[in-house]
């Protein structure tokens, strides 16, 4: 899988890349079809507490899934829209084992 991460307004560190990398990585448990993901981080104006987000935008063949989540952290961010994702392709696995 190509992750490509993108940081809107700000430079992201290594840390939070490899972290972003890692949660990527995990979702190929879900369907081994992946070929891209695509997270943008930004913080959203105005300045408040909750105001990291982190879109999630997964292709898998013939498919694309997206998530957007903000929160105090881009860790945690990155957390509920990576479980938003896995709830996705579970579903997705499901309807095609149905067929």
């Amino acid at each position: 899988m190509n992750v490509r991460i993108q940081s809107v307004n700000f430079e992201a560190t290594d840390a939070l890349q490899l972290y972003v990398n890692k949660k990527m990585s995990k979702l190929e448990r879900f369907h081994e079809g992946i070929l891209t993901a695509d997270v943008f981080l930004k913080v959203v104006k105005p300045e408040t507490a909750k105001n990291k987000e982190a879109e999630i935008k997964l292709s898998v063949k013939g498919e694309d899934f997206f998530a957007s989540k903000v929160s105090d952290t881009f860790e945690e961010s990155v957390d509920s829209a990576a479980e938003a994702i896995e709830k996705q392709l579970k579903k997705h696995k499901e309807k095609l084992i149905k067929k």
